[in-house]
């Protein structure tokens, strides 16, 4: 079977759209077709969150890309499959047929939906094999899907998106009818519900273990003293080190996701179902938005909790900003992203520079890098050229990268990469996945992390990686443990 290597060419044929009843809870339209394989919802955290505006949600993709480890599997929905070699990124591209803008006001109008795990950027350089591979999950899942349920929650508007030249492309007719039927005749009964409602009975249970972290205090210690050596040397100036909390559970994971966005609103959350596991993840990040020509990343670098009292709670957040070792941490991954931006972009700017965002359990700074697209790159160049993110390696990156891999006892996973679409008009938003869960076998992981540098203080930083998914791991235990 031949390599695809070139995409497809540019057509001006308009997606079709179907007004649909809008839900300030977008899980309603969720539910409605997850029965479907490989189901994704593509998560604004509203109404609890105001960060966020697009929810975008679908299934049963047409043709589905996964990568593990050199090879790539591509599956149609009839259930035909080859593989190929080629890099993952200029794969997907070949399969995405750029439509020129048709500026109807949506950022999806049919492409790829999924997930990129840290472990794909192995596929991009050469990096020690030392971690534990413990996570059987791909590298990579992405969907190709003609088409979504896209929910506007400023125009509070919802629509589903049929593009029907995309399904074109492919080489294959889409029962659109099937899908635009049930979406309409959902829409007209209105049997909406709450969604913790429709998934209360004995046949969707959840149930977890306590988590149990994959490092013990010493050994988190020991990592830290090794990359402060690391920093002394000259090796690097920051890494992004993480420790692992996994546990043992039961039952059907949308229901954890549906407790955990209560507690925890995030603007760049998301829930995918795979045949062999899930994602569960509420970030607060964005990687790499892409809107016409505009390009933009967000990283965060700086963390304080919230406080208990509004004067605690202020107290902490313009402690945050007074932080000279945050600040720090922050302005060394900016340099970074700058960087990574200039591959492809032109007139890369900082418009914001550590600026204070509050979420449910925690104060962030962030800053924002933009740049304008150069005539030749599209969006996967830029997200392919700047992964994984730098805010969660460290600095310079591939040097951070190898330390990772030698003081990390387990493989990442998703943990680090990103989640998001890439529409078939050249739009794109991603997040960073942290805060994010993944469901492999019976086994539930989550990480918590932060970059060090030379002014870290060990055991602050020990808590401040527990404290930042703490609200994850608390929430599913008081809710969900199996008694003994």
């Amino acid at each position: 079977m031949p390599e695809i290597t070139a995409a497809k060419p540019r057509t001006h044929i308009k997606p079709r759209i179907v007004p649909l009843v809008y839900q300030p809870n977008s899980g309603h339209w969720f539910l409605t077709v997850r029965h479907l394989p490989n189901a994704i919802w593509l998560d604004s955290g509203r109404p609890a969150s105001t960060y966020g505006r697009f929810d975008i949600i679908s299934a049963a993709p047409q043709q589905l890309l996964v990568t593990k480890g050199s090879a790539t599997t591509l599956t149609d929905l009839n259930g035909h499959s080859r593989q190929s070699r080629q890099d993952p990124f200029h794969l997907l591209s070949s399969c995405l047929p750029e439509l020129q803008p048709q500026d109807i006001g949506l950022p999806f109008i049919g492409g790829a939906l999924g997930y990129f795990g840290y472990d794909l950027g192995r596929r991009l350089e050469r990096l020690p094999t030392l971690a534990q591979a413990d996570i059987a999950l791909p590298d990579m899942h992405v969907g190709i899907y003609p088409w979504a349920i896209v929910q506007d929650h400023e125009l509070k508007t919802a629509c589903l998106v049929i593009n029907e030249s995309l399904s074109e492309s492919l080489g294959g007719a889409y029962n659109f009818l099937e899908i635009e039927q049930h979406c309409l005749n959902t829409a007209k009964n209105a049997m909406f519900h709450e969604p913790h409602n429709g998934l209360k009975s004995s046949d969707n249970s959840f149930k977890i273990n306590r988590f149990e972290s994959n490092l013990n205090v010493d050994e988190y210690r020991k990592a830290l003293a090794r990359i402060q050596e690391y920093i002394h040397a000259g090796d690097c100036y920051q890494v992004n080190f993480a420790q692992r909390f996994s546990a043992e559970f039961s039952g059907d994971p949308f229901i954890a996701y549906l407790a955990l966005r209560d507690v925890l609103p995030s603007p760049f959350s998301g829930f995918m179902q795979m045949q062999d596991g899930a994602v569960l993840s509420l970030s607060p990040e964005r990687f790499i938005q892409v809107r016409g020509k505009q390009v933009e990343t967000k990283p965060i670098k700086g963390t304080i909790k919230r406080g208990a009292t509004p004067k605690e709670d202020q107290a902490n957040a313009l402690w945050l900003q007074n932080s000279l070792k945050n600040r720090a941490e922050n302005v060394m991954i900016v340099d970074l992203l700058r960087n990574d931006l200039s591959k492809h972009c032109r007139n890369v700017r900082v418009p914001k520079l550590c600026e204070l965002q509050s979420f449910a359990n925690v104060h962030h700074l962030v800053s924002t890098v933009t740049g304008e697209l150069a005539p030749a790159a599209n969006a996967i160049d830029v997200l392919r050229d700047a992964f994984p993110g730098g805010s969660i390696t460290g600095a310079p990156k591939i040097r951070a990268m190898e330390i990772i891999e030698e003081l990390e006892p387990t493989r990442r996973s998703l943990y680090c990469g990103s989640l998001g679409y890439v529409s078939a008009d050249g739009q794109m938003d991603t997040s960073i996945a942290i805060r994010t869960l993944v469901c492999d076998g019976n086994k539930i992981h989550c990480w918590g992390g932060g970059g060090i540098i030379a002014d870290s203080e060990t055991d602050q930083e020990y808590r401040e990686s527990i404290a930042k998914v703490s609200v994850l791991m608390e929430t599913l235990e008081q809710q969900f443990t199996s008694p003994n």
